[in-house]
């Protein structure tokens, strides 16, 4: 069984920065970052091969998020620079022990953290 546990959400002025963090505990194949704006559809933002290190990124945040994991490959990053008010929601880590098709879509991954928010006041 593979357990996520997010941290590192908060407040921040547009143009500032964040690092979110997921702790791993189990085998996973790719991990994703996805978020959840209130009243929109759950978006895939972010993934990155565990064993390889191959990413992905949204068009709406490529050039701003950087996803990364530690030498030990427990802990997954993502690092959002120039944050935008569009990017407050809500974010979630996620996780598949398997190959994946489609990097950024939800129905791909099977372990879901419990989500961690992001404001960004303008």
């Amino acid at each position: 069984q593979v357990q996520l546990v997010e941290s590192g959400g908060g407040s921040v002025q547009a143009g500032g920065s964040l690092r979110l963090s997921c702790a791993v505990s189990g085998y996973t194949y790719i991990m994703g970052w996805f978020r959840q704006a209130p009243g929109k559809e759950r978006e895939g933002v972010a993934s990155i091969y565990i064993g390889g290190g191959a990413t992905h990124y949204a068009d709406s945040v490529k050039g701003r998020f950087t996803i990364s994991q530690d030498n030990g490959k427990t802990t997954v990053y993502l690092q959002m620079d120039d944050l935008k008010s569009e990017d407050t929601a809500m974010y979630y880590c996620a996780a598949s022990p398997g190959w994946v098709s489609r990097p950024l879509a939800r129905n791909e991954y099977v372990y879901w953290g419990q989500g961690t928010q992001v404001t960004v006041s303008s």
